[in-house]
């Protein structure tokens, strides 16, 4: 399969803003692709994925590409995925020239379409509308499978690229074939949001109340001595938390799959601010100095499997009586069972009196829902909150002179690209302006007068007091009062909040 056929089609599905026909086009394209390692990396690099995670190459080393090849493509899609991986393998001394040069010859062989995509892909830049639920839509028409046989393999596996390249090799067998495997971490089911607790009682009953914690989630799983954490990217971080992985060995258990958050506690008790759970958990220096100064803690609020049993497709009720029979109470998150709305609302009043940000509110029938934010979670938090994509800064004035202050907000479109919703620089602390200031430098693309615009990488999230309707965004509304709670580098742009679920907030509506 030829790179130009990927390339017309992400051309196609970015032209249209309809999902059935991105989906169609898309399962054109999957269908012309001959082999199963073909269709796997097809899927891959539609839905904006390098099956290499990264390879080394950022903005600076796209800057000066060489003149494009001349019509007709002869780029083969497999010769590209062997080129990348070549080139993310290159390490050492003279690796960068090195690189330069395997890029370089890359880039030659590509038409003007094909450069574009490329850049597209490398700089996670393509805006195409082609998420992966559309895609996973787009492999089950394509492969003639049901849309639910796909996402449940995806669920499983946590990998596209490997479903659809099973998926085209073995049809529905294949995909059922799917199973948990202890050690290989597993897409985390997500909550929708309710507006309070009685609205929440309403949409899902009966209900377990638990508090929602403002930590990290983790995935711990173990098999037999061996134990490895992850975050809800799939990240591996078993290193960075040997008192949670101390914890989860020490259980009276052979193999376990469990699914909580990591958090920073202060000594009597109360969550410290995120960041602070954020800055331990991402270190990976001083690791003893830092447990012993900023120790995590692990509480866990679901089982996905035990001892040789997959329990994601039995009820939250079920799997909840193992965790009690397995964890102590001191590893499990705080949770009661009501369908009164009086007594939950006075376990959210509790939760947040100890300084949690609110709680969560489960169906104790339902499955859990890998990698879907399903209906049978609900979140209530007191103050709204959006995760949103930093798409420019402006340089500060005054105290903040020579940083990067003032910053650009945007929320995801469905249908590709991000939406700006307003600025903010309330909240910033120093030691985040700082931060931030490096860190948005890396990922710069070009400036505009004050404001340097950047890669749409990083996630931060932000509080407000509410949305209002404004004809100086593109989206029509803008925040009220925004201001910077913390970054999330747990998670991904395309996690990022929805613009209609702005819209929703603003009309009113249940999100």
């Amino acid at each position: 399969m030829l790179l130009a056929e990927i390339a017309r089609a992400s051309s196609d599905v970015a032209a249209t803003s309809s999902r059935l026909a991105k989906v169609a086009r898309l399962a054109e394209c999957l269908r012309a692709a001959g082999q199963p390692d073909e269709v796997g990396l097809a899927v891959a690099y539609l839905s904006g994925v390098l099956p290499q995670g990264t390879v080394g190459v950022g903005w600076a080393a796209l800057r000066e590409l060489p003149s494009p090849a001349e019509p007709p493509p002869t780029l083969e899609l497999l010769d590209v995925d062997a080129a990348l991986t070549a080139i993310g393998g290159l390490v050492g001394p003279g690796s960068q020239a090195r690189r330069r040069e395997a890029l370089d010859e890359l880039f030659a062989r590509a038409t003007e379409a094909e450069q574009r995509f490329l850049s597209g892909l490398l700089l996670g830049e393509l805006r195409q509308g082609a998420l992966e639920g559309v895609t996973t839509d787009a492999l089950a028409k394509a492969v003639e499978v049901p849309a639910t046989a796909v996402r449940r393999a995806l669920m499983l596996s946590g990998d596209l690229a490997e479903v659809a390249s099973s998926a085209a090799a073995g049809g529905l067998d294949a995909l059922t074939a799917f199973r948990l495997t202890v050690l290989q971490p597993l897409q985390p089911m997500l909550a929708q949001t309710a507006d309070d607790v009685g609205s929440a009682l309403e949409r899902v009953r009966p209900a377990s109340i638990e508090w929602k914690l403002d930590g990290a989630r983790i995935q711990a799983h173990r098999a037999g001595d061996e134990v490895r954490l992850y975050t809800r990217n799939l990240a591996d971080i078993t290193e960075r938390a040997p008192e949670i992985v101390g914890a989860v060995g020490a259980l009276p258990v052979e193999a376990v799959i469990l699914d909580g958050e990591a958090i920073a506690l202060r000594e009597n008790g109360r969550p410290q601010p995120f960041q602070v759970t954020m800055s331990r958990f991402g270190s990976r220096a001083n690791l003893e100095q830092l447990r012993a100064r900023v120790p995590l803690s692990a509480f866990f609020f679901d089982c996905l499997h035990l001892d040789g049993e997959d329990l994601v497709d039995r009820s939250a009720s079920e799997r909840l009586a193992l965790l009690e029979g397995l964890l102590p109470e001191a590893m499990r998150v705080p949770r009661v069972e009501a369908t009164d709305a009086a007594e939950a609302q006075r376990f959210l009043e509790d939760a947040l009196a100890r300084g949690h940000e609110g709680v969560m509110v489960k169906s104790l029938a339902a499955p859990y829902e890998a990698g879907r934010r399903g209906a049978g979670w609900l979140k209530v938090k007191v103050a709204h909150t959006l995760d949103l994509v930093v798409l420019a800064a402006e340089w500060g004035s005054g105290r903040r002179q020579g940083k990067l202050s003032n910053l650009h907000l945007a929320a995801r479109d469905p249908a590709g690209g991000f939406v700006m919703l307003g600025k903010t620089f309330k909240g910033l602390t120093d030691d985040l302006l700082a931060w931030q200031t490096e860190r948005l430098l890396e990922l710069e693309t070009g400036r505009e007068g004050r404001a340097v615009h950047v890669r749409p990488e990083l996630v931060v999230e932000i509080a407000f007091d509410g949305v209002q309707t404004s004809r100086r965004y593109p989206g029509g509304v803008a925040l009220r009062f925004a201001r910077v709670k913390g970054y999330r580098p747990d998670k991904r742009p395309d996690e990022a909040d929805t613009i209609d679920t702005v819209r929703a907030i603003h009309d009113g509506a249940p999100v």
